[in-house]
């Protein structure tokens, strides 16, 4: 009777260890699918979160090749704007030369007659008779161009005068040049004595002074008349 009675025991002890053990299980088997759940679910953010980031990763991508054409096209646009500008300018620039020569040769003209008007009369006062004089002599000896303005002769002795609105330095360095080839490009002058003059309305950066100082007539033109401005007792330089 008492071994029936332990045995009952153990049996129920049993039974009650197998359904806490069911129990264990069970909420084990519940942990585990809630742990899947949330690791799931944290996975599914985890995509979502990646897939934003790419699809931010995209449109900042789109925005910027937006932003590189948009820079592109402006910086084309302006480059187009600044070559029309540029050809505008010369345009502009070649026009206003060709008003500046036209201006200058209208002008040099009409100085060119007053002071070949007054020559006879001003180099006369300078101890130099002139018999003729000629404008525009030009040609071409040896291949080298050559033009002068004015030259006065009496037979003996030629003045060559470089007429210019505006006198500059450069001019009056270039004239002389021309002087010392003078008796080379007209040889019918070649025992001639040669003196040069210059001519003009007005003049820049004391160019009047260096012509005076390189031995040549300084003539200009005023008004309706012409005079020579070199000092008295001037002694004009021999060229050639």
């Amino acid at each position: 009777m008492e071994t029936a009675l332990n045995f009952e025991k153990v049996w129920q002890l049993f039974q009650e260890t197998d359904r806490k053990f069911q129990k264990t299980d069970r909420e084990f088997q519940e942990m585990q699918q809630a742990w899947e759940r949330r690791a799931q679910e944290t996975d599914r953010m985890f995509r979502e979160t990646d897939r934003k980031f790419q699809e931010t990763d995209r449109k900042f991508q789109e925005t910027q090749r937006a932003l590189d054409r948009k820079f592109q096209e402006t910086d084309r646009k302006f480059q187009e704007s600044q070559r029309a500008l540029n050809r505008r300018f010369q345009e502009t620039d070649k026009k206003m030369k060709a008003l500046q020569e036209l201006f200058e040769g209208q002008w040099g003209k009409l100085v060119e007659s007053l002071v070949e008007g007054d020559l006879v009369r001003l180099l006369e006062r300078r101890d130099i008779r002139i018999n003729d004089t000629s404008t525009r002599r030009k040609g071409c000896r040896d291949g080298e161009n050559y033009e002068f303005d004015i030259i006065a002769h009496n037979g003996e002795e030629i003045v060559i005068v470089e007429v210019k609105t505006t006198l500059r330095g450069g001019l009056v360095e270039k004239f002389i040049e021309r002087l010392q080839r003078a008796k080379h490009y007209l040889p019918e002058y070649r025992n001639h004595t040669v003196f040069g003059a210059v001519a003009y309305l007005r003049a820049e950066q004391g160019s009047d002074r260096q012509a005076q100082n390189q031995g040549l007539f300084v003539i200009r033109a005023t008004g309706d008349s012409a005079a020579i401005v070199n000092p008295v007792g001037f002694e004009p330089r021999e060229f050639g």
